[in-house]
Parts: structure tokens; sequence; C-alpha cells
């Protein structure tokens, strides 16, 4: 009884001070991340070999794509020269797990195999990367996390994106690594309207 008129008094108090209760929830925005989503150079290259080049991979940490410096093998001597081979390398390195480092520091990756990268068919657009999976069946994450890889990196032609086709008929895109996919990785990765011209098929 006492507990009782001890609530309803409280409830009075807070009208006569001008307080409205609500039971509206308030959005306060998302909460403040606590992993710290970096890594300390000293653990970058958990398989550096001496012929390893150093390349930069995009994961996935708090939501949002961070880019990764890792040191990954080439085999062949001219391979690290080869756009082909070297976006191969990467892909395989967005393939590899995060070393246990980057897991610390709240990285993953969205990639799966298998997937493999082939070269431009006879009437693809200059530059074309196409993948043993179409593009577009790909997890969205998944896809911002190659398009920013490959578009930042000598595997991409000129223009800030990179052609991505599959094993099928159908005609490659242009991808674009925005602000937004790098922020809300799981939107959609926007296209270019604009080809580059067809060009030789890589071999």
């Amino acid at each position: 009884m006492v507990a009782a008129v001890a609530a309803v008094a409280g409830v009075l108090a807070l009208g006569g001070c001008g307080i409205r209760t609500t039971q509206v929830p308030v959005d306060a925005g998302a909460a403040p991340s606590r992993v710290p989503c970096e890594v300390s150079g000293e653990s970058l290259t958990p398989q550096a070999q001496e012929q390893g080049v150093p390349v930069r991979v995009y994961l996935v940490c708090a939501t949002r794509l961070v880019s990764v410096d890792r040191t990954a093998e080439i085999s062949g001597s001219k391979a690290a020269d080869s756009p082909l081979q070297f976006a191969q390398t990467v892909l395989d390195e967005l393939l590899r797990e995060p070393s246990s480092p980057e897991h610390e520091a709240g990285f993953t990756t969205f990639v799966r195999g298998p997937l493999l990268v082939n070269g431009a068919r006879d009437g693809d657009p200059a530059g074309t990367l196409r993948l043993s999976r179409q593009p577009e069946d790909l997890p969205t994450p998944a896809l911002a996390q190659i398009v920013c890889t490959l578009a930042e990196s000598r595997a991409a032609g000129a223009g800030g994106g990179v052609v991505l086709g599959g094993p099928g008929d159908y005609a490659p895109r242009a991808y674009a690594c925005s602000a937004f996919t790098k922020e809300r990785p799981e939107g959609a990765v926007p296209t270019l309207s604009t080809l580059p011209s067809p060009g030789p098929s890589a071999s």
C-alpha cells in the first residue's frame, strides 16, 4: 500500500514539474563501437614471404569497409605485373580468414570460395575481370569488398571503377567504390553508366 501511494505521488510530482511521461522510444543513434578496427604494423604479414608484395584489401569492421594492409605471395617472376594475376591474388586475400590480430580488432570477411577470376572475353570492355560466380549473385557485403579492393588496386583500369562479369553470357558491369559503399557495404553497390571500349581478351 505504501509503495502504491509512493508511485502515484511520483507520477503527480512529474506532472507538476511539467514533465510528460512517454512510452515512445527515443532513437539516440547506434551505440558507439568498441572495436578498434586497426591492426598494428607488426601483425600485417602473417603469410609474408621474401617474394611477397604489399596489397591492400577491404574487410568489414563495425558494419563498414576498412582497408587492411597485407603482404601476399605471388608465384611467378612477372605475376606481380599482370593485372589478372594480381586480381586473383587480392581475391585470395579476401577469401582468407582474418588473422588473429585482425579478428581481435573486429575484422571479418563475407567473401567465400571457391571464387576465381578470368580475363575479358572478345567484345568485353577493356579491363574486364570475369569471376567464376555472377557478381549480382554474391552477398552484397562480399561484392562491396571485392569492388573496393579491386577498384583501388593495380588490377583495375582507369575511371575509378572495376568492370566485373560472371561465367554466363550476361554483359559485364562497371562497379564503383563510393564513400557510401564503404560506410554501408550492405547497400547496393553503384554501377557506372559509361563502360570502357572493348579491348583484346586478357591472357
